[in-house]
């Protein structure tokens, strides 16, 4: 689980590294850059949809210790992600104005958000590959190499935006363009690193060409019927997240940039409960495929009672580092109040969050049903959130802090039906 963490909080830092410093450079950089990583946003999601559904499946041959399957999914999985990340940079390609707008009104940060997403939009089929061997890796519990590239890209990433965003060393002074170009760098470097390793020196899988592009239709069959869920349940929430931002993003760009930097800072601590929710997948996956079910009850109770204690640690964490955090950015003094109390709401947020995420996306998923959590996420955020967020901003009027509490307030209420579901123990559901 450390190691997950680690990677985690490694290729999240390299998203982060480009707000940090382009906060620096400029505001409207900043929110141009805040809206544009939406749409990354929606490939992240994807990406771990992808990653997951493998992973769900995945781990249970692994408890089996059956690795040829393994390889037929890899290769179902993979197809998967690149047809999505095509899809998402053609839109990108022949949209950008339009998908600019749906997030701003303002026109100096559309226009330098456009410059940001005509690079950024390469590094999208770059990120899910990536992200989809990686999770193969994890699933066979193979993480080092995982840790080892994501520092690399992080390292690339600083190195290149300090000299192309700035201009150091008598590089062009690009601004945001610079910290696009970057980031392609760095992702480039990134699957350079996993493809190298995956094909010379993993001995658990033994991945090669020729079985990922084989097909399976039984296995194939399978993943689909897993996968249809988790990505679904993913897409909902992807694409509510920057549906969300785009509120805010009509209010005034310092309530977008507040947002973006609140936001910042809460993902960055969420990337430890996404870690926790991707290696307890894979734990009670290989519990659930080894047929010991009172192994599966065991470590889900003790899982489930770490994610509480996290949540707490997690909260008080982020509140009480506000302050120093908002000194890296050169803010106006609304901007800074803005962001302060957002991310005082935020760090009550993430006691919620990180219980029922871990428990629902993680444990429950991660035995086997996948359904549940599509169900909850389409009834909580588009059956509640959306329609009161759109309730709250275009009819009370509410400000841009209200706003972010009648967005958030799902990962408080989504507590209840995970924890009663949780005890139900109905999850537990043979895949494999």
């Amino acid at each position: 689980m450390v190691m997950v963490l680690l990677q985690n909080i490694a290729a999240y830092t390299v998203n982060m590294a480009d707000n940090i410093m382009l906060g620096n450079y400029s505001q409207n950089s900043l929110s141009a850059a805040a809206a544009v990583n939406q749409i990354f946003f929606i490939v992240q999601q994807i990406a771990l949809a992808v990653g997951e559904g493998f992973i769900v499946i995945g781990s249970q041959y692994w408890g089996q210790k059956r690795t040829e399957p393994l390889c037929h999914l890899a290769g179902t999985a993979l197809k998967t992600g690149m047809f999505f990340g095509i899809a998402i940079a053609a839109g990108c390609s022949a949209f950008p104005q339009a998908i600019m707008e749906l997030f701003t009104k303002d026109p100096a940060v559309t226009a330098q958000g456009m410059e940001y997403m005509v690079i950024l939009k390469y590094t999208f089929v770059l990120f899910i590959i990536t992200n989809v061997l990686l999770a193969v890796l994890r699933c066979v519990e193979t993480v080092k190499i995982s840790i080892f590239a994501s520092f690399i890209t992080l390292l690339i990433n600083i190195c290149g935006n300090y000299l192309l965003i700035y201009g150091n060393w008598g590089f062009p002074r690009l601004g945001i363009r610079g910290a696009g170009i970057a980031t392609l760098i760095a992702r480039i470097g990134e699957l350079a690193i996993v493809l190298v390793y995956i094909f010379k020196f993993d001995t658990k899988i033994k991945l090669t060409v020729r079985k990922i592009l084989k097909t399976d239709r039984s296995l194939r069959r399978d993943y689909i019927k897993v996968e249809i869920p988790v990505m679904l349940s993913q897409l909902l929430w992807a694409v509510a997240v920057p549906l969300q931002t785009a509120l805010l993003g009509h209010m005034s760009s310092e309530a977008m940039a507040a947002n973006s930097i609140a936001t910042t800072f809460y993902q960055y601590l969420k990337v430890i409960v996404m870690a926790v929710s991707s290696a307890s997948a894979v734990m009670i996956g290989s519990a659930v495929g080894s047929g010991d079910r009172e192994k599966v009850r065991s470590e889900a109770r003790t899982l489930s009672v770490f994610d509480a204690g996290i949540g707490v640690i997690l909260g008080s964490a982020l509140f009480l580092l506000k302050e120093p955090l908002l000194g890296l950015y050169s803010l106006t003094e609304n901007t800074r109040t803005l962001a302060s109390q957002m991310m005082t709401v935020m760090s009550i947020v993430m006691a919620g969050m990180s219980y029922q995420m871990p428990v629902s996306s993680g444990i429950l998923r991660g035995g086997g049903d996948t359904g549940f959590f599509m169900m909850m996420n389409l009834i909580c955020t588009w059956g509640v959130v959306i329609p009161l967020s759109f309730i709250g901003v275009f009819w009370w009027h509410c400000s841009a802090v209200e706003t972010v509490i009648l967005i958030q307030s799902d990962q408080i209420f989504k507590v209840v039906p995970v924890f009663l579901r949780f005890c139900s123990y109905k999850w537990i559901k043979r895949l494999a």
